[in-house]
């Protein structure tokens, strides 16, 4: 884009209007100026995402007319989006950082790291996408608007009137046009020698051939709207309206995702990571920079893993031994008690209903310990349901989401139960703490609900290393706090936990930068976890696929755990650990580079 053109574009866009507001804002405090600035990004940005509007449940009043809308996935939008964040730069660093206050300056450092990383990925990278999350792919088993849509819709739009049941119809309509906003940027990026590696091109074409080889009426798309609209005692038609549009638009979209996907599997290779890219060192480089808001090389992240994997597994080791069970390596051990039948749920509609009211009963559980160290705890509410079975094959092992910010809807996290036999009931609690509380759930849903936090952070996505580090934290916080009492296959469960994702900085380093091979990084995982080897392989294709992610967790944990000790090193009587938990998280979720600068500043002042 030239200069004449850009400054045109901005001209014309909200991306201009955001620059124009600037010397209007320097009217007020330096706080006041940032404070405004940042409300009028996130408003730019739920103005620019109908589904971001719908998940935080602000698709209502003047914006009404999301409702009926979906996410602009078209390659003209992303260039847009890349302009807006470029003004956004701009803007934001034309706040004078030494008039802030602390807590501002907490602000900008968050706001402009995510800002400025994603205009660099933006600029350098043009296939797949690098932002938030780095994924090569435009369409694959974890990526794409095929696989999105329906579940965003099963899950998140709300049907309370006959004209959200409209609303519901008319995005119908726009998912075929959005998959071919996909279709055309896949096919540009296979064209330009971005092609998935065979095996998910493979697992990509499973999944949507089921979703395509099935009638329309019995579709996802069609019985949610069904079932929505009954609940919402309407009386129209919407099954036959939704079927149409299924049967006209969205099965013939779906037909032209088939044929490029088996086009792109027939000149795919099975090379697993994005080394095999051109640019893929860097864009790699990216992706760990960008995961785990550190500095840290791809070398020194799986050295990292090697020394932790050694160190979790001979803990292990003592625990089993001291349970009689001594023969075979720490994951053979583990593999033997994941195969015991007391600790597996039948793998039926039965079984997986009884897990899932375990785990409820856990967060219940959990819940009752927390102000032992918590002194602030959040008002919503999670619940725990099953990942939908039909994107069960690509997704993840388990997810959180977060509540509406209305309190329209619960927060909720999702276990994968496609095979109940995967998750024994000794490693189960630990993913409660993880995923609920105090783990996402409580961190995530304090952030949503301060009223000192601007809402571009509080509804924001965040940062994974901050987030997954948390949840890691929190299963150790959950150990600490004594839920394994007599129950050393409990505290088991939770080293293995801790274990996996160790594993996951070797795995996702040997992926991506030392070149292994998927059979190897799967080999790997299973002779380190004891996991089996369908939750190892799924695992380790979803890494293909989000190259960086995975690390962000445990490097995540390993900062957590050792600001707190330097707290404590420091404070010594003094330490607070409440005190330091509402230090740490009422601030809201931010690069691991400021949360150290943060901590450090709050244990100078305790």
């Amino acid at each position: 884009m030239t200069r004449l053109d850009r400054r045109a574009f901005l001209a014309t866009t909200a991306a201009g209007a955001l620059i124009a507001t600037t010397p209007v804002l320097a009217q007020g405090t330096q706080d006041a100026r940032l404070r405004t600035l940042l409300d009028a990004i996130f408003e730019e940005m739920v103005d620019d995402s109908p589904e971001r509007a719908t998940s935080l449940g602000l698709d209502k009043g003047a914006r009404a007319p999301l409702k009926s809308r979906l996410d602009d996935y078209s390659a003209a939008g992303r260039a847009r989006r890349l302009e807006q964040t470029r003004a956004r730069v701009g803007a934001l660093k034309a706040i004078d950082r030494n008039a802030l206050s602390p807590a501002a300056k907490v602000d900008l450092d968050t706001v402009l790291y995510g800002q400025e990383n994603a205009l660099a990925a933006g600029d350098r990278f043009k296939f797949g996408s690098a932002g938030g999350r780095f994924s090569p792919y435009v369409v694959s088993q974890q990526n794409g608007v095929y696989r999105g849509i329906p579940d965003f819709l099963d899950n998140q739009h709300r049907v309370a009137t006959a004209a959200d049941a409209d609303a519901y119809l008319a995005r119908l309509k726009a998912f075929a046009v959005a998959m071919d906003q996909d279709l055309d940027r896949m096919k540009a990026d296979v064209a330009g020698g971005v092609v998935p590696p065979d095996f998910i091109c493979d697992l990509a074409l499973g999944q949507m051939k089921a979703l395509r080889d099935q009638p329309a009426a019995a579709t996802i798309m069609v019985t949610s709207i069904a079932g929505k609209a009954k609940a919402a005692n309407l009386t129209g038609d919407y099954a036959g309206p939704a079927t149409q549009i299924v049967t006209g638009e969205i099965f013939p979209a779906l037909d032209r995702q088939i044929a490029a996907m088996t086009a792109a599997r027939a000149v795919a290779t099975s090379d697993a990571g994005v080394w095999k890219l051109k640019d893929g060192a860097a864009y790699y480089a990216g992706g760990l920079k960008t995961s785990t808001t550190t500095d840290l090389s791809a070398e020194e992240i799986h050295k990292m893993g090697l020394d932790q994997v050694a160190d979790i597994t001979a803990r292990l080791d003592v625990i089993l031994k001291g349970q009689g069970m001594t023969t075979g390596t720490v994951a053979e051990r583990l593999t033997a008690l994941n195969a015991d039948p007391k600790q597996l749920y039948a793998n039926t509609d039965e079984g997986r209903a009884a897990l899932i009211a375990d785990l409820n009963v856990q967060v219940a559980a959990i819940a009752a310990r927390l102000p032992q160290a918590f002194a602030t705890l959040p008002k919503a509410q999670v619940t725990v349901k099953r990942v939908p079975a039909f994107i069960q094959d690509g997704a993840s092992n388990g997810y959180y989401q977060s509540a509406a910010l209305d309190g329209s809807r619960p927060a909720a996290f999702f276990i994968n139960l496609k095979n109940t036999h995967e998750w024994p009931k000794y490693n189960l609690p630990t993913l409660v703490y993880h995923e609920a509380t105090p783990g996402h759930h409580l961190q995530i849903a304090l952030a949503q609900e301060s009223e000192a936090i601007p809402i571009i952070r509080r509804a924001g996505g965040g940062f994974s290393a901050f987030s997954e580090g948390w949840a890691l934290y929190a299963e150790q916080l959950a150990d600490e706090m004594g839920v394994y009492s007599g129950d050393p296959l409990g505290q088991a469960g939770y080293l293995q936990s801790l274990l996996f994702r160790a594993s996951r900085l070797v795995v996702d380093t040997g992926l991506h930068h030392k070149r292994w091979s998927r059979d190897k990084a799967v080999d790997y995982m299973v002779s380190v976890t004891g996991y089996p080897r369908s939750r190892a392989l799924r695992e380790v294709e979803r890494y293909c696929c989000s190259p960086g992610q995975a690390t962000s967790y445990k490097v995540g944990h390993t900062v957590w755990a050792r600001l707190r000790q330097e707290a404590k090193t420091r404070l010594g009587p003094k330490f607070d650990l409440k005190a330091w938990h509402d230090a740490a998280l009422l601030s809201g979720s931010m690069p691991m580079t400021v949360l150290e600068r943060n901590l450090g500043e709050w244990v100078a002042k305790a």
